[in-house]
Order: C-alpha cells, then structure tokens, then sequence
C-alpha cells in the first residue's frame, strides 16, 4: 500500500464522512413538513448554503385532506407552478369538452392574427350560444375573443375560423397540430366551439395542460379573469354586453378564470384557475352537475 498517497487523502475522507453523518443527521431530526413544506435545501438545514440545489418546489399537503366522491365523470387539480397533480378522477377518460375547446381555439387565434386585424362575420347563422354577431358585421380579433371567451360566443369563433388563410378545415388542422405539439394525447378537434361530434373530445388532463399553456398569453390571461365588458364592431354602432360564463370569477376573489363548457351530452364542463397568495392551481371538471360546486371544493 502506498502510505504516503493514503495519508494525504485520509483528511479529505474524514471530512466527507463527518459531512455525509451530519446531512443526514440533519435529515432524521428535522421535521419533514418542515424541510418540504418551508422548501428548505439539504444545505440550508446543514448551514452549508451552496453545498447542494434546492429541491423543486413541490406542493405538500400538510393537512392531508380528501376529497369526498364528485359527480363529475373526469376531475383534475393540478399545481400551475410544479405541474404536479394533487388530485385526480378518471383524468385520461377522452370526453366531450364542449366550449372549453376555445381554449385552444384562442391560442391558435393568437398565435395567427394580429390583434388588431379586423375580421368579418359571413354566416347567417351559427348554432349554439353566440352574442349575436350579425351577418356582414365586421370585428377586431381582440374582441372576438372577448366575445368568444367571455360570453362563450360561437359565432365569435365561426369568424376566427373562417377567416383563417386555408379557410375553418385549416384552422382545425392547426389546432390539432398544436394539440400534438403540446403532447395533448387524448384530444381531437373538429370544430372550433366545442359542439359535440363524434371525433371531438379531450381530456382533463390534457386541458389542464392546454390552461397552463394559454395561460402564460397576457391578452388571454386579462380577458378569462374579466367578469363583463362591453364590446362592439369597428363602427360603433352594434354593441354587445359579455357577462363571464364562468359565475366564480368578480364573486370568489381568487378566481382568475379560465373558461367554461356545456352541452347536453357533454355535461357541465369547467377549466379554472385559482391564484392564492401567489400559488396558482388549475382545476377541470368534465360531465359534471354541479361544475361550480364542485370546482371550489377541489
């Protein structure tokens, strides 16, 4: 053996050990609600500041509370910041989404118009909820997603649609692509509103993941927590009075949106996002009856 070599690293070896003993001393006697909950490094407990990187930031549930059993057929909470669920129900089921397709619907609009661009409503008619665009009326693309967003206006969504270059077939093409782009597993588009088809569905999970996406977008994220506005087309003279779909938001102070949904055979549907002293959750229901109820208690 090599005894000089030995003697020059043995003080390196103790100095590692008594470390490595102290670290997890440091583990075994400090509570771990607060090494989680308080989201202190192994080095902070330690006194050694930079020795190791912080954990990431993930959500404890200190009081350990359950749900009681929702009506809802698919249910997902999951914390904005980490992405980390913390609660689940059927959250890969692909299901009707109803106006909650919007959401994405939006997210293309704004990733292909300019907000400002003035775009013209051709239909005569458009089936389902609408603010009651009339045919010729000509809009700016911000307020049609006011209408569309906040009032849940179909006929908003026929215009981003059917302006789109490449026509409405093209526009869904977009949001399907941008639904694989987002590893959206279980969805599929086939209209813009959300009316229920056959090859139209999602999933909570991924329209939890689609919210936190959408989010991250100013103009979306300002107009989803506006409780009413009033829009009109570029003349002036027809006006129109949006009241949010979404009944939590301007009456639970926490609520920052995001959008609703709502067919016979979709159920009540709600993708929300709640915002509690900085800490941001979203939250879905699919095929509920009580979307509003249910929401608050997740």
């Amino acid at each position: 053996m090599n005894l000089p070599f030995f003697k020059k690293i043995l003080p390196i070896f103790h100095f590692w050990t008594i470390l490595v003993f102290l670290y997890f001393s440091g583990r075994m006697t400090t509570p771990w609600s607060v090494v989680n909950q308080d989201r202190y490094t192994a080095g902070e407990v330690l006194g050694f500041e930079t020795l190791l990187p912080a954990p990431a930031p993930y959500p404890f549930n200190n009081n350990i509370f359950v749900l009681s059993d929702l009506s809802a057929q698919s249910a997902i909470a999951v914390d904005l910041d980490s992405m980390v669920t913390l609660y689940e129900k059927m959250a890969d089921e692909r299901l009707l989404p109803a106006s909650t397709t919007k959401i994405m619907t939006a997210l293309v609009a704004l990733e292909n118009y300019q907000i400002d661009q003035i775009l013209t409503y051709d239909r005569k008619a458009t089936p389902g909820t609408t603010i009651g665009l009339k045919p010729g009326e000509k809009m700016t693309v911000e307020s049609l997603l006011y209408g569309m967003l906040i009032g849940s206006g179909n006929d908003a969504a026929d215009v981003l649609a059917d302006s789109f270059p490449g026509g409405r077939e093209n526009f869904i093409t977009v949001m399907n692509v941008k639904a694989q782009e987002l590893n959206l597993s279980n969805t599929q588009f086939t209209n813009p509103m959300g009316l229920d088809e056959k090859n139209h569905y999602s999933s909570a999970r991924d329209l939890a993941r689609l919210a936190a996406v959408a989010i991250k977008n100013p103009l979306f994220s300002k107009i989803v927590a506006t409780p009413e506005i009033t829009i009109t087309d570029i003349s002036g003279a027809s006006v129109h009075h949006l009241r949010n779909t979404n009944e939590l938001i301007g009456k639970m102070e926490t609520a920052r949106g995001i959008k609703t949904g709502k067919t016979d055979k979709a159920g009540e549907c709600l993708v929300a996002l709640f915002d509690q002293n900085s800490h941001r959750v979203i939250t879905v229901v699919l095929n509920s009856v009580n979307r509003i109820g249910e929401t608050k208690i997740m």
